[in-house]
């Protein structure tokens, strides 16, 4: 009767051990399925330029007068910087969405080119007398020197 009594009691111990197990297993059941993972964004940052709605605008020497007045640098903000060794470029961006990189010593309309990149601003020079100094608080100002 001695080793019945082993037996059952050691039988009946590793059940125990076995439930408890199986019930830390299952212990999410009884709430609901909620997925611990964060939301998607809206825009894919990978995408690139294609999320803005009017693309990206190549410069063209062959515009009439009124692309030129639409290229005036008081229709633009200056949204970024990117200054190499051997490249520099800005983008600026209109109300329509539309992105234009313009690199280190090209021109954004006639007589207003790029002559320097700072971490905060943009610097053009017009028609060789002035300069306009554009940052990224949409700031624009002309000066004689900078």
């Amino acid at each position: 009767m001695n080793f019945y009594k082993k037996y059952i009691l050691t039988l009946s111990g590793l059940l125990f051990l076995l439930s408890t197990f199986a019930n830390a297993d299952n212990h999410d059941t009884t709430k609901s399925n909620v997925s611990k993972e964060e939301p998607l964004p809206l825009n894919d940052p990978f995408v690139g330029d294609s999320s803005f709605t009017g693309g990206v605008k190549i410069l063209s020497e062959s515009g009439n007068a009124e692309e030129l007045q639409r290229l005036s640098l008081y229709n633009f903000k200056l949204v970024g910087v990117i200054a190499g060794t051997f490249e520099s470029y800005i983008s600026l961006i209109n109300e329509d969405g539309e992105v234009i990189t313009v690199g280190l010593n090209e021109e954004l309309s006639d007589g207003v080119k790029l002559v320097e990149l700072r971490r905060n601003e943009a610097i053009f020079e017009k028609d060789s007398e002035s300069f306009i100094i554009i940052n990224f608080k949409n700031e624009i100002k002309e000066t004689n020197e900078y």
